[in-house]
């Protein structure tokens, strides 16, 4: 936070929100002895988004009802994104204030930490088409709430059959990635635009996309039919794409697809591994429908001609040279002078290996670290014998090797330890740039290296996807950097992302401090040592969110420690004892008409392991569209003439993702829109307002 920040908020402010931040000092310059200063409150409105991000709920409990409704408003309207385990908390704050009822004005993410069994059955379609525009991979630790997510959205449907409809689709959105193939492929093709906010596709789901796509029974037509523009349209489904579908497509178009595709990775707005994905299909593909042509024998290996500089620069370097011809015509002097062109390119597997058998070739000691930072990409390949050989001296370079996606586990240590050995020194900078998680991969003794105050500076890392040997050892590590922090709730707020390695002694303290742990927090801590807390010790510690136990009641940690609980315990913690179905959420029901279990069809969800407006319609109507799917690309034209009065206009773009919904005053109500919603009235869909263009980019499509 700069230097201003003091004559823009109140002091209460700072103290919640300042605890994000990589603070040198916390005992001393974050944290106020005197707890929460709330005479000025009032300024959560003006606060910017970034210093709302580091919004922690322990001294937030102290704020008044108006004042929580004002915060979470202002999250809303500055698009604050928050992590699981303060989403979790302060959803538990608005239940605490009765704030839950003003879901259509909270962010989407925060209701998916809502109390499910609290919804009304007048709000159900209103609060489920909200909450599914958020980002379920929060819900990475909460796979009972998950769960009921899509229990309640399934519920709202209400309807035997088993076909998804449009109207289905957008009350879904992002739900329908939870779901299985089997529902999937019998859903309306516009399910299309739903699997596009997908994080990733299980295989099966990657299956019923290709049959799906191949039907020729979406707006997107037969194979044989796409343009560049269709298969610019599908985004990252397009590489999901399987080779015999590729081979449906006109090469022409193919290609230019290609390219485009290597463009956008090449400038680094395509993550490699997507490239890849796609890469390997397309050039597999192409192989096949080249197999059977005869090869020409010209009596030398290098049929395409040597590689020079200019042919890297081509976006279709890897359709004109497969791994064979790489292998036969790159030369060392080309490819050392321009390593980083070559790497820029998706290369399959087998051709990353070709590049690292020459540069072994090239650098028979190792190769020089000013290569290293373009080797990201191959590092994987690297032995620890290989990586010996290395000699690295500079930060950027070892933050490069260390990025996200790069170096593997195992590798992790020994990448390090070159740079520790040449005098570098692990500093929070270091730290930062590198992430949590490659703390854990770095030896005991590597981390007992970490100064303290490095450690300190560094702030919160996020170490939850540690194995519990190295979470003890952090744990240690963080107890050195924070434990003469001040007060407790300044000790709690540093020491939280290191507790997985936490003794029962320190739980049992925290417990006595009524720090009201997050579920999250919670899901973390160590199996073992948890199995010694009694029921009153995690009530106490878990303090007004331990009715998030329900949510996560599935979890492995929760799961393990529930199960040594006798019938009487459990219903100490309002735990159901055998549940038949997807669980609701724990909690006082406020509400004077909650979902009921309905028996009508429900979808077969997906597996996983983990997986981001306007008043919206009540019970009983159509879903509103959605940003993400306009209505003018959903329906087929002659619905869009009856319920819009007409299609658009020749001019106007109805591509996928073009069209924008225009505002409440130019409405027409939707067919079976007969319920009311709280306010008495139905509520109606709204029209879609296309960007005028000069020449249509394709005809309006039919789904």
């Amino acid at each position: 936070m700069g230097p201003r920040a003091g004559a823009l908020v109140s002091p209460g402010l700072i103290l919640v929100m300042w605890l994000s931040a990589h603070c040198p000092h916390p005992q001393a310059e974050c944290f106020s002895e005197g707890g929460l200063d709330i005479s000025r409150a009032d300024m959560w409105a003006s606060a910017n988004s970034t210093l709302l991000q580091g919004f922690w709920c322990q001294p937030a409990k102290q704020l008044s009802r108006d004042q929580i409704s004002a915060l979470i408003r202002t999250m809303e309207s500055q698009q604050v994104l928050l992590k699981a385990w303060q989403l979790s908390c302060l959803a538990n704050l608005a239940a605490q204030h009765d704030l839950q009822g003003d879901f259509a004005l909270h962010p989407p993410d925060l209701l998916l930490f809502y109390n499910l069994a609290q919804v009304r059955e007048a709000d159900c379609r209103a609060f489920t088409r909200r909450a599914a525009q958020g980002n379920t991979e929060l819900l990475a630790n909460l796979p009972d709430q998950r769960a009921a997510l899509q229990h309640l959205a399934l519920a709202c449907l209400g309807r035997p059959h088993p076909q998804l409809s449009i109207f289905d689709l957008l009350l879904l959105g992002v739900l329908v990635c939870d779901m299985d193939a089997s529902s999937i492929v019998v859903s309306d093709p516009c399910v299309l635009q739903n699997l596009k906010r997908c994080p990733w596709l299980t295989p099966a789901q990657q299956a019923t996309l290709n049959t799906l796509l191949a039907s020729g029974r979406t707006m997107l037509g037969p194979p044989s039919s796409w343009d560049l523009k269709v298969l610019q349209a599908l985004g990252l489904l397009a590489t999901y794409i399987s080779p015999s579908l590729w081979m449906q497509v006109q090469e022409a178009v193919g290609l230019d697809f290609f390219g485009s595709m290597v463009a956008v990775c090449r400038a680094g707005t395509l993550k490699q591994r997507d490239a890849r994905r796609f890469v390997t299909s397309f050039l597999e593909a192409k192989a096949k429908s080249v197999s059977s042509r005869p090869k020409r024998g010209t009596g030398r290996s290098c049929i395409r001609g040597n590689v020079t500089a200019a042919t890297l620069q081509d976006n279709l370097f890897l359709v004109h040279y497969d791994c064979s011809q790489l292998k036969s015509c790159l030369g060392s002097h080309v490819l050392r002078a321009n390593l980083d062109s070559l790497l820029q390119h998706p290369l399959p597997a087998e051709c990353q290996r070709v590049v690292k058998a020459k540069l072994a070739q090239i650098y028979p000691s190792g190769v020089p670290e000013e290569q290293l930072r373009h080797i990201t990409s191959l590092v994987y390949l690297y032995s620890h014998t290989e990586i010996s050989q290395w000699n690295i001296t500079s930060r950027d370079t070892i933050v490069a090797l260390l990025a996200s996606d790069v170096a593997l586990a195992n590798q992790t240590e020994a990448i390090l330890q070159k740079f520790l050995d040449h005098k570098g020194n692990v500093t929070s900078t270091l730290l930062v740039a590198i992430g949590g998680s490659r703390l854990c991969w770095m030896s005991p003794q590597q981390i007992q290296a970490i100064q303290p105050s490095e450690f300190r500076l560094a702030g919160a890392l996020d170490i939850s996807a540690c194995p519990q040997s190295r979470k003890d050892v952090l744990y240690t590590k963080a107890r050195e950097a924070f434990g003469s922090t001040g007060t407790t709730a300044a000790y709690y707020h540093f020491m939280r992302p290191y507790l997985g390695g936490a003794p029962v002694e320190e739980l049992q303290h925290l417990a006595q401090a009524n720090v009201s742990m997050d579920i999250h927090t919670f899901t973390n801590l160590n199996p073992q040592v948890l199995q010694n807390l009694s029921v009153d010790k995690v009530t106490t510690l878990l303090g007004q969110n331990v009715g998030d136990l329900q949510k996560a009641r599935s979890h492995p940690t929760i799961s393990s420690w529930l199960r040594g609980l006798n019938r009487s315990a459990l219903g100490e913690l309002g735990l159901d004892i055998d549940p038949t179905g997807p669980a609701s959420p724990a909690g006082p029901a406020h509400s004077t008409a909650v979902i009921p279990h309905t028996s009508s069809w429900a979808p077969h969800l997906a597996t996983t392991s983990g997986r981001p407006g306007n008043n919206a319609l009540t019970s009983g109507s159509p879903s509103a569209p959605l940003r993400y799917l306009p209505l003018a690309v959903a329906l087929p034209s002659s619905l869009l003439w009856l319920l819009y009065q007409g299609t658009p206009e020749p001019g106007w773009d109805c591509s996928w993702d073009t069209c924008r919904m225009a505002s409440e005053h130019s409405t027409i109500l939707a067919p079976h829109a007969r319920k009311l919603g709280p306010v008495g009235r139905a509520r109606p869909l709204l029209r879609p307002q296309c960007k005028p263009q000069a020449h249509r980019t394709w005809p309006c499509p039919t789904c």
